[in-house]
């Protein structure tokens, strides 16, 4: 993942978790692709990434598989969008 702007998450510059997106270059399988999410959800993921002890473009990928299995898959950054939703969703079910 490029290394992109300083942090721009919810308390970063632009201070507002409305930031508008920004786009960022990512590898899979061996590909480019550019994915536009908001600074939030940049955030989310890296938070993922490193739970999960991966680096961003490998859980991306494995988002992306799971996004092509679907019947009707959405585009990768909605696809990841949803992910994140329900990863929270789920985190937030067991507590």
């Amino acid at each position: 993942m490029d290394a992109g702007d300083p942090d721009q998450g919810p308390d970063g510059p632009e201070g507002s978790p409305f930031s508008p997106p920004v786009k960022r270059s990512v590898t899979i399988a061996g590909h480019q692709t550019a994915i536009s999410l908001e600074p939030i959800f940049w955030d989310a993921l890296r938070a993922h990434a490193v739970q999960q002890q991966l680096p961003v473009n490998a859980l991306v990928a494995r988002i992306d598989v799971e996004r092509l299995a679907a019947p009707h898959p959405p585009n990768l950054a909605s696809a990841i969008r949803c992910w994140l939703f329900l990863q929270q969703s789920c985190n937030t079910g067991n507590n």
